[in-house]
């Protein structure tokens, strides 16, 4: 992975901040929950990128033992967040809110379908339109390009999760 990567995900995050107040689907709109909403999601953001290199394997769900794709996202947003998401693609499929292709924010999740059958594939978009997902036997955590042939015709659709703020 490069340095430049990291860093491009770590300011992406940052200067999200900077958006309109209320852009984000928050409570009050106000800018310090703006800001607390982007550091909590830049928390997500690390735990995915303290994933990458883990080994994939089915059923999988830390770094111990590796992931499968539904399993590293349930660790990133419980490590992250707290939030207990399902170990199912498709049951992920279902939390959050619906964004479109070109409201991805990082942290994010993307779906594909990959064995024949929709939202079969779950990632976490991290920005500069990369994802990070545990892809198949064999392989590790790893970053993809989202817009490349084989991702892009596969898409199935965005959610994305919110963290719970704090008080």
């Amino acid at each position: 992975m490069s340095r430049n990567l990291l860093y491009l995900i770590a300011f992406s995050v940052a200067a999200s901040g900077c958006a309109t107040p209320g852009t984000e689907p928050d409570a009050s709109g106000s800018p310090d929950r703006v800001q607390a909403y982007d550091a909590q999601r830049s928390e997500a953001l690390l735990q995915a990128v303290l994933a990458l290199g883990s080994d994939y394997r089915y059923g999988g769900e830390s770094p111990r033992t590796g992931f499968d794709c539904s399993g590293l996202v349930a660790h990133v947003f419980e490590q992250a967040w707290g939030v207990h998401l399902p170990h199912s693609a498709e049951a992920q499929s279902e939390a959050g809110m619906p964004v479109s292709l070109t409201e991805l924010k990082p942290g994010d999740l993307v779906f594909y379908n990959t064995q024949h059958r929709p939202f079969s594939h779950v990632g976490i978009y991290v920005g500069d339109g990369r994802f990070v997902h545990a892809p198949k036997t064999g392989a590790r955590v790893r970053f993809e390009r989202l817009r490349s042939r084989y991702w892009l015709s596969r898409f199935d659709g965005a959610r994305r999760i919110r963290p719970p703020l704090n008080p």
